[in-house]
Parts: C-alpha cells; structure tokens; sequence
C-alpha cells in the first residue's frame, strides 16, 4: 500500500495544487468522502464547501462551489467549478457566490422545471450554510 497518492485540483481559472496527498476529504454532492492512496475508482460530483487535503508538507484548504472529483487507484483529480484557497477567501468573495446563486434561484423560479428550481434553492442554502461555516 502506497502511503501518498498524487493529488491535482484544477478551475477554469488556474491549477490550484499538484501534490503528493495522504488524505483528501471530499465535500460530495451525496455527503462528505475521504480518499486516501489506494482507494477504490470512484467518480463523484461536488457540492459547495471545504475540500480539505493532508500531504507530507503540511494540510490546506479549499473552497470549491462545484464540480466533479475522479478517484483512481493512484491518484485524484478533481475539476471544480470555482475554488479559492481557504487562506484567501473574503466575505466579498463569499458575498459574490451568494449573489450568483441567489440569482440561479431567481431565473429558475421564473422557468417550468420544478426540479431546476429546487437544484438551485439547495445551491443558495448550501452557499449561505457554507458563509456560516467559514464565519464570514
């Protein structure tokens, strides 16, 4: 058993992290998940909150709004929709997810698609949960 696996996480904006990692918790659309070296091939998509990751060099966390993570025997990857290192969050930053989600909630309310509008309530609640979480 390999006591590191090689961890990258990506947005449309940058490469956040490219490192060896013995731990990531993983805030899964279905409930928290931690992969370790090892672990058995899983795809899951993500939901807004902390995704936290422990390597030889130390702990850091992220911030991801969404996405998807692919667990491999030797790694993970994880593509997020937007994420920022805990460390360089603001309440601006949080303020601005908030505004965007309350907007997906409000353009869905106006369509037909019940279930587009209940998708984007639990985006809002899960954004505002997450604000809390982080006490800003």
């Amino acid at each position: 058993m390999a006591n590191t696996m090689q961890f990258d996480l990506v947005s449309p904006e940058r490469s956040l992290a490219s490192l060896e990692a013995t731990a990531v918790q993983i805030p899964g659309a279905d409930g928290d998940m931690t992969a370790m070296p090892d672990h058995a091939p899983t795809i899951t998509t993500l939901r807004p909150g902390i995704l936290k990751v422990e390597a030889p060099a130390g702990a850091s966390e992220y911030l991801v709004t969404g996405g998807f993570a692919q667990i491999n025997g030797d790694g993970l990857s994880v593509l997020a929709e937007k994420a920022i290192p805990v460390a360089e969050v603001t309440r601006s930053h949080m303020d601005d997810l908030i505004a965007e989600a309350r907007a997906s909630h409000e353009a869905a309310k106006a369509g037909d698609d019940q279930s587009i509008v209940d998708d984007a309530a639990k985006l809002l609640a899960d954004m505002e949960a997450l604000g809390t979480h982080m006490s800003l």
